[in-house]
């Protein structure tokens, strides 16, 4: 299997999941860029290219209880989605990573092979 060139992973390092996505994708011998995005923070931009380059929509990358917690409607639209994600980065799910193989968000953790 051939190795990704560059990895970025959009990491949550209280997360089990993006954990053990990293330990999988440093495994693989790739040296990843880590973007801890609770410390660094999202913009609109950039969510939305990284959900394109996904192929999911912000209420699929949005985590359900954070949401909740944040009384996010289910009738919340997309741009309205954005914008709290943007306020409150807790409310991406993760762990999204890019690779010259594309993006993903990694859940389940096997996701990540096929970017390797």
């Amino acid at each position: 299997m051939a190795k990704a060139k560059s990895v970025t992973i959009y990491h949550n390092p209280k997360c089990t999941t993006s954990c053990n996505v990293l330990a999988m994708i440093e495994e693989s011998g790739a040296k990843p860029n880590v973007v801890e995005y609770l410390k660094e923070g999202w913009t609109k931009p950039q969510l939305k290219t990284l959900f394109a380059a996904a192929g999911v929509t912000p209420r699929e990358a949005m985590r359900k209880k954070a949401a909740e917690d944040l009384g996010i409607s289910d009738k919340a639209t997309s741009a309205q989605i954005l914008d709290a994600m943007v306020e409150n980065p807790v409310l991406v799910e993760r762990p999204f990573v890019e690779t010259n193989k594309g993006a993903r968000l990694c859940r389940p953790k096997e996701t990540v092979r096929e970017l390797l």
